[in-house]
């Protein structure tokens, strides 16, 4: 189901507030032109990313936390989700075409589409009929590092599946990317089964970020790599392939991940990436310099524009590194999406709570 919002949008609640889940228009997954407007070439340029669309509550804090009574905080509630940030930030760093397939609750539909397509986006939203928007929510220290850690619960996005997915939306697509979350509930992993398998019938490569380090404990190493087999890139986090490999060294990780996936790029936060491929680091890519203010969804654009600028023709070094200048620019920024036209810059930068 394509969502196209009715009336007014005033956030991410949009009851009582002149959003009319009745007036939304809903169509197939796989018919029509994407929200946003304009028609889906057949060029083969468009990246597909499928996942998840989650409201992100961001509260930064000067730690540490007062258990039991109250921790002064500057708190946003943002547009979020791993899926839609990489769709966003490959936007951002020039890919014309970029699609997202999500699925999201009534409640905030119309301001994520909205949110969406603000950032060059066109998404194809599916609105669940039992299932809230999924929240996250992030609390970051404020300290140097800008730490986060998230409280999750992922709500419709949980409820993403096959049923939702058409062979159609490969029309003009020339690389599907798939976010990690998918992996994490019984459609997911049908979905990610499903399109994997109709990209490879069409030669169209695959990406997959595993996502979070959390998570995949619950999963098991041999699972995720039965899940992710025919995937031509991985990018996972330094933490997650340590995790999937057993091994305690970014690099010994990243040269044996890609041993089992073509191309493996490992993000190593303030050192930058490494690029592996036939179990060997082939690049160490520095980080660009950055000032952290969050540093929520800092992976989420090194894949985006990672991904855009591979569909642009470059290779995987300079992709790489492309990669790491959007991940120095999404710390310094609250939330994890680029900024858009009209963004206030004093939000965006909101200074943290006094000790």
């Amino acid at each position: 189901m394509t969502v196209r919002p009715g009336g007014r949008d005033h956030g991410p609640d949009d009851r009582g507030h002149g959003h009319d889940p009745a007036r939304t228009t809903a169509t197939g997954p796989g018919a029509g032109a994407p929200a946003g407007g304009g028609a889906w070439d057949g060029r083969g340029r468009a990246l597909l990313v499928v996942g998840d669309v989650v409201t992100d509550v961001v509260a930064r804090y000067r730690g540490p936390l007062a258990p039991g009574t109250d921790t002064v905080s500057v708190i946003r509630t943002l547009p979020g989700g791993a899926g839609a940030n990489v769709a966003c930030w490959a936007a951002r760093h020039g890919c014309a075409d970029v699609r997202l397939l999500g699925r999201v609750g009534a409640e905030s539909a119309a301001w994520h589409e909205r949110e969406l397509t603000a950032c060059g986006v066109r998404p194809r939203l599916v609105v669940d009929p039992q299932a809230a928007t999924g929240t996250v929510i992030c609390l970051v220290d404020t300290d140097a590092a800008a730490e986060r850690t998230f409280l999750t619960d992922s709500g419709a996005a949980l409820r993403l599946g096959p049923a939702d997915w058409s062979d159609a939306l490969l029309d003009g697509v020339g690389r599907l990317h798939l976010s990690g979350y998918l992996l994490f509930s019984e459609s997911g992993r049908a979905l990610v089964r499903t399109a994997s398998a109709a990209a490879r019938a069409r030669g169209v490569p695959v990406s997959l970020d595993p996502a979070s380090a959390g998570f995949l404990v619950e999963l098991g190493r041999d699972r995720f790599l039965s899940l992710v087999e025919g995937v031509d890139v991985l990018l996972p986090s330094r933490d997650e392939a340590c995790l999937l490999t057993g091994r305690s060294d970014g690099e010994g990780a990243a040269a044996e991940l890609s041993r089992l996936v073509p191309l493996v790029v490992s993000k190593q936060g303030a050192d930058g990436a490494l690029v592996a491929r036939d179990g060997a680091v082939l690049a160490r890519v520095p980080a660009a310099a950055a000032v952290p203010l969050d540093t929520t969804g800092a992976g989420d654009a090194f894949t985006g524009a990672f991904l855009a600028a591979l569909l642009a023709g470059a290779g995987a070094e300079s992709a790489a590194a492309e990669g790491c200048r959007a991940g120095a620019r999404a710390v310094e920024r609250v939330g994890g999406r680029p900024p858009v036209p009209g963004d206030d810059p004093a939000a965006a930068s909101a200074t943290a709570p006094a000790r």
